[in-house]
């Protein structure tokens, strides 16, 4: 008996329908991308394995998909590593590619590589798939896209700006109103850390922190504590589980805490300057919000952190994300080379659009208009006017075999297509067809002008 065909956990088929609608997000997201000044790339689908590991910590590492080496892969195995069933030591001898995890990384290298070649700053765009070894739920697969923007080359701070109203811009073109785009400052993390004393622990602590809406106060606290960060810094600390208020209220709260970090100042400061921006330039629909426990747990992350949040009632993770990296490049050879970049997550944005029924009628939209095969001579008479349409931007189709009647029309009712053409020998004689509209059952003799007008 043959296997029933399937297809990994965390993987996924999609319909004409639903790759109609995918597109319908590419789309305005690529609109507003190039509306604000970004270039296309594309980079390879899997990275050298020395590329991606590392660099988004010891949990990110985890999640990347390792290729095993082409051939014999235990050939160049270690013996004793073999024997001792140690699969992290072992995993460099026998797989020395992965599957990329972001878009981020692989265009740090990019750009490394490339350097002679780009006019900094170097304003970029990417819309492709990526790949982590995570455990598959609603809104989280293994298999995705993302659609990066990215500024490399310029510390100023407009650009984080620009990266608000940019998110603003796209989330109002899908028409998905009332978004939060949370903000946060890695240097503002690092203040927090530096008066309660455990700068050594900052990624431990950010880490946890980042978890807050999962697992609550009491679950970040208990993390904390078992990464070794003590009880008295965990008291220094506790002021952040209680601010409340707008942007401002919030930014008055960490002064209080951060008075003795100038790290935690110069975070502070940052944070003022984008609020202050977008408060002179007000979003057409999104929210801005202070979240300083943001952390997003990536370890390149140096100034502004992104996250944006779907809107109130709507149970999904974070629809996008990015941050303030200084010196990403240096990863690579290539030093001081600032840069700030946001992503869009496509998958969880396609979920929150079809809850709220936020895709337009239109976007599903197929063939217009299906002509019935009658035979070869009736065929060919049909594709004239075929042509005709297609040239006009009207997508019709021939049915392709001369098969019964009730069999085309039912075949043209399954795919909800509005009209339906004759032209048989009477209607070639004449040199017109017979117009039949599906859902009135209404039918017309009309020229091939006329039917033009009809169903455009």
């Amino acid at each position: 008996m043959a296997q029933k065909p399937s297809i990994p956990k965390g993987t996924r088929d999609f319909s004409p329908a639903e790759v109609a609608k995918r597109n319908y997000i590419f789309g305005k997201i690529k609109s507003q991308f190039k509306n604000f000044g970004f270039q296309p790339i594309e980079t390879p689908s899997f990275e050298n394995s020395d590329t991606l590991m590392g660099k988004y910590g010891e949990e990110g590492d985890r999640l990347i998909f390792k290729i095993l080496n082409s051939g014999d892969f235990l050939k160049k195995a270690d013996e004793k590593l073999l024997q001792e069933k140690d699969s992290l030591k072992i995993t460099s001898s026998i797989s020395e590619k992965a599957l990329r995890y972001d878009l981020t990384v692989p265009f740090a290298r990019y750009v490394v590589q490339h350097q002679n070649e780009i006019d900094f700053p170097f304003k970029r765009y990417q819309i492709q798939p990526v790949w982590r070894a995570d455990r598959p739920q609603k809104g989280r697969f293994r298999e995705f896209f993302q659609c990066d923007a990215d500024v490399v080359g310029s510390k100023s701070l407009w650009q984080e700006v620009e990266f608000v109203q940019l998110y603003d811009a796209v989330f109002d073109s899908l028409g998905l109103k009332g978004v939060t785009i949370k903000l946060n400052n890695r240097k503002v993390l690092s203040g927090f850390a530096e008066v309660i004393g455990e700068q050594d622990k900052l990624i431990d602590f950010t880490v946890a922190l980042d978890k807050l809406d999962k697992i609550g106060e009491e679950g970040v606290k208990k993390e904390m504590r078992e990464k070794g960060i003590a009880e008295i810094a965990l008291e220094k600390i506790q002021p952040i589980f209680n601010l409340q208020g707008d942007f401002g209220q919030k930014i008055q709260g960490i002064k209080d805490i951060l008075a003795t970090s100038e790290i935690g100042k110069a975070g502070i400061a940052e944070l003022e300057f984008i609020e202050k921006a977008i408060a002179a330039i007000p979003l057409k629909s999104a929210k801005l919000e202070l979240d300083v426990t943001l952390a997003r747990g990536l370890n390149y992350y140096t100034g502004a952190i992104f996250e944006v949040a779907a809107p109130e009632g709507v149970k999904m993770g974070s629809i996008g994300g990015g941050g303030r990296y200084d010196d990403l490049t240096g990863i690579f050879g290539l030093k001081d080379m600032s840069g700030v970049g946001i992503s869009f997550g496509l998958d969880r944005i396609y979920l929150v659009l079809e809850e709220l029924g936020l895709f337009p009628e239109t976007v599903t939209e197929n063939t217009r208009v299906l002509f019935i095969n009658f035979g070869e001579e009736e065929a060919l008479y049909a594709l004239k006017v075929i042509s005709e349409l297609r040239r006009n931007k009207i997508v019709a189709e021939l049915y392709p075999d001369a098969a019964k009647m009730n069999k085309q029309m039912k075949y043209a009712d399954k795919r909800e297509i509005p009209f339906v053409v004759l032209a048989g020998g009477e209607e070639m004689q004449q040199e017109k067809f017979t117009l039949k509209n599906m859902k009135t059952g209404e039918q017309y003799t009309v020229s091939a002008t006329e039917l033009m007008e009809k169903i455009s």
